[in-house]
Formats: C-alpha cells, structure tokens, sequence
C-alpha cells in the first residue's frame, strides 16, 4: 500500500476523536454500563471497523481489505483474550465495578501507545531483516504451546510481578480506594491509592499481550498501515466488551485452545513464508525453499474464523451441559 501523510494524519485524528468522545462519557459520569449501553458500543465499533474494511475493499482492492478483516478478527480474538486476566486484576484489587471503567480505558490507551511502538519496531525489522519471520513464528509457536498447556488464567495462578511488588514497597500508599483517584491525602500526607497499583498491573498486562499480538498480526499482513488500524479496532470496544460479556467469560472454557491453534497456525504460516523467501546461508544453502507454500488471505481468514467460532460454540455447549448437571445434581 501506498498509503500518504494525509490519510495517515486523518485516520489518527478520526481514532483520536472516538477515543475522546468515549474518554469524555466516563469523565462525566463514572458507572456501571448496561447490558443496553455496553451492546450499543460494540456494535458501534464493530461497526465502523466493518465500514472501514468496505473502505478499503473500494480503494485498494478485496485482497487489502481481507488483510484488514483477517487482522483485525485475530487481533480481536486475542484482546477478548485480554479480558481474562482484566477481570483477575480486578477482583485481585476490589476494584468498585463504578470505577472499573475507568481502569480499562487507561489500560486501553496505554495499549494503544506500546503496540504503537512494537508496530513500528517490527516494521522497520521487517523491512531490513526477512529473516525476522523465523523468530516471529518459532515465538508464536512456542506460545501457542504454552497456551494450550496453561488454558486460561485463574485468580489462584495470578502472581504480581517484579514492579507491583516494587511499587508497593517503594511507594506511599493508601489502604483505601477514593474513587478514580490515583492520589489522595491522609492526615495530611499525599498518598497513592491502590488504583495506581492497578494501573500498573493493566499496564504491564497490555505489554506481554503486545509481545503477542504484534508477531500474530505481521504474519497476516505486512502493512504497518493495516497493521496498525486492526489493532486500534480491535482495542475500541474493548472496555464495553468487558462489561457486555461479563459472566460469559467464565463459560468461554475452550476459548484458550481456539486461540492456541490460530497463534499455531500463524506461526507454522510465518516460518513457510520466512522458507519461501529465505536468504540465511545456513538454511537451504542461502536460496529460497521452494516447496514452502504461500497461504492465500482467504484461507487464514477461513481457518482463524472457523477455529474461533468452533471454540466458542463448544464452550457454551459444554457449560450448558455442566450447569444443566450441577442442578440435577442440587435437585437430588
């Protein structure tokens, strides 16, 4: 894509006003979405990356556009993912579901400047170093396994890293909230609330999802511009999401594995396109292997919407037969 300072400049400055607008909702008035308001949102994001996509496919062709669905789909896929551990951090911090909001929304934009920098890093790796590819896709593989051994995370398995343990010794802190505040005074003295421990655990949260959802998405497309858009789409919405979702997130059991195969599929797709044009001396004596098929678009997008809906569908089945023997079993 040739894509000019001009778009660039109105697509940054289109995002940035959603962000704001929706920054200004929370200001305003800090709550506790409905099911009503937080299913209006998302549907409004959806939405807009959907006409966004329809965008493309007129100005840049069907193949452009399938990149950005496909993107976007598995980068999506992957911050549902995200909602796991946001609802861990939460219940870990009691954080008052009125303020809640207000955490995601920062934790989103903290997102949005860290993948940010990692699109930019990975472009410029890419563009000077193909070889870059085998890296991307050996470390998409290795989480896949990882993932699909772990499932998802629990309240039990959380353990607070290095700098929330660090911030809790080194910093002044409250014992209580005081509302969204991230500072507070006692008895004269300024304090840091434990919102500002949140914070800090969304933050560093957002940056080991970055590390990956960035490769996931270069093995998709290689267009920084794309690359950047699916993932901003894929973050709006998100805060609404958690809300919307809720107590599904606990019946979404094989939603781990779905997303294992599509980090496994991604990775196998990126080592065959690092093959298939290869230039490392010691792999094929320096010359491109020419058995390494190239994916098309359209069959990434068939299989990463196929595993996912499949994922889905059997973890509501699968909890529907659970909940239907837990009450057969009370009845008793």
């Amino acid at each position: 894509m040739n894509v000019s300072g001009w778009v660039w400049a109105g697509t940054l400055v289109g995002m940035t006003a959603v962000l704001l607008v929706d920054l200004f909702i929370i200001g305003r008035r800090p709550h506790e979405p409905s099911v009503r308001e937080s299913s209006l949102w998302v549907g409004l994001y959806v939405g807009l990356a959907l006409l966004f996509g329809a965008g493309l496919w007129l100005t840049s062709g069907p193949s452009i556009a399938g990149q950005f669905y496909t993107g976007w789909l598995t980068e999506y896929s992957l911050s549902v993912d995200n909602l796991f551990v946001f609802v861990i951090i939460m219940a870990r911090f009691g954080v008052p579901r009125q303020y809640q909001q207000k955490v995601l929304l920062i934790g989103i934009l903290l997102a949005l400047v860290m993948r940010g920098g990692f699109i930019a890093a990975g472009a410029a790796l890419i563009s000077q170093f193909s070889w870059v590819f085998y890296i991307f896709g050996a470390f998409l593989i290795y989480t896949a396994v990882n993932l699909a051994r772990q499932g998802e995370p629990d309240e039990d398995e959380f353990s607070e890293n290095v700098l929330i343990r660090w911030s809790r010794k080194a910093l002044p802190l409250s014992r209580d909230f005081d509302g969204a505040r991230m500072t507070t005074h006692e008895n004269g003295r300024r304090l840091f609330t434990p919102m500002l421990i949140v914070m800090i655990a969304i933050g560093t949260t957002d940056l080991i999802f970055a590390l990956d959802s960035i490769p996931a998405i270069f093995g998709i497309t290689q267009e920084p511009y794309l690359v950047f858009t699916a993932n901003v789409f894929a973050l709006m919405g998100l805060r609404q999401l958690y809300f919307l979702l809720g107590g599904l997130l606990d019946r979404l059991i094989y939603l781990s594995y779905g997303l294992a195969v599509v980090l496994g599929f991604i990775g196998v797709k990126l080592v065959l396109e690092a093959l298939a044009d290869n230039n490392l001396p010691f792999v094929n004596g320096g010359e491109h292997v020419g058995w390494a098929p190239h994916i098309p678009i359209w069959l990434s997008l068939t299989v990463i919407l196929g595993t996912l809906a499949a994922a889905t569908v059997a973890s509501l089945v699968k909890s529907s037969r659970d909940r239907r023997r837990e009450l057969a079993e009370a009845r008793r």
